[in-house]
């Protein structure tokens, strides 16, 4: 089996950069949307998905509308909720607080926010059931580092060594299956 070509594209710049944006659903500016359509220009893929927050959407309806393509909103390619956290600055939260869940995000979630293994199941179970065509899924920073961990199985403290800005653009090669795999193509931050 060859297995499929699956980019995964950080959404562009929001408007109000540097929060903790979980399910808050900031516009993104019009540079952060061009710089995604540029950063995806000749890819060749045969499918576009986009997490349905604005981020995401607006880069993806813009891609789809370059490319030609249709786009299919997912909601399980959105970013870790970040409960009490979401939308506020990282020096608005407790610094102990966000230490303790950077070092492990499963067992010190943000208060009344979703579980790092939440968030791997949900993008596994998308990645799934993703047609093995190729593929770019506009998405976000944790969902990428999600992907990052169920198919090429990088530890918690590994896959913050990844340098994902905003249009980061990661490509896989991906191998479906009841234990799907992946190799990593390409990262152009």
């Amino acid at each position: 089996m060859t297995g499929f070509a699956l980019h995964l594209l950080r959404h562009g710049a929001p408007e109000t950069p540097g929060l903790l944006m979980g399910r808050t659903d900031g516009a993104p500016t019009a540079q952060g949307i061009a710089a995604c359509t540029v950063k995806t220009a000749g890819l060749g893929i045969e499918r576009l998905v986009a997490s349905d927050l604005r981020r995401s959407r607006a880069a993806g309806e813009a891609i789809a509308a370059t490319a030609g393509l249709p786009l299919a909103i997912d909601p399980r390619w959105r970013e870790l909720d970040f409960g009490d956290w979401d939308g506020k600055a990282a020096g608005a939260v407790d610094r102990d607080a966000l230490d303790r869940f950077r070092d492990d995000p499963d067992a010190n979630p943000p208060p009344g926010g979703e579980r790092w293994s939440a968030l791997v199941a949900r993008i596994a179970a998308a990645i799934a059931d993703l047609a093995p065509v190729p593929t770019l899924v506009v998405a976000h920073g944790g969902a990428m580092r999600a992907a990052l961990h169920g198919l090429c199985g990088f530890g918690q403290h590994q896959l913050w060594a990844f340098d994902l800005p905003y249009a980061a653009l990661l490509s896989l090669r991906v191998w479906p299956g009841e234990r799907p795999g992946a190799q990593i193509t390409g990262l152009v931050p």
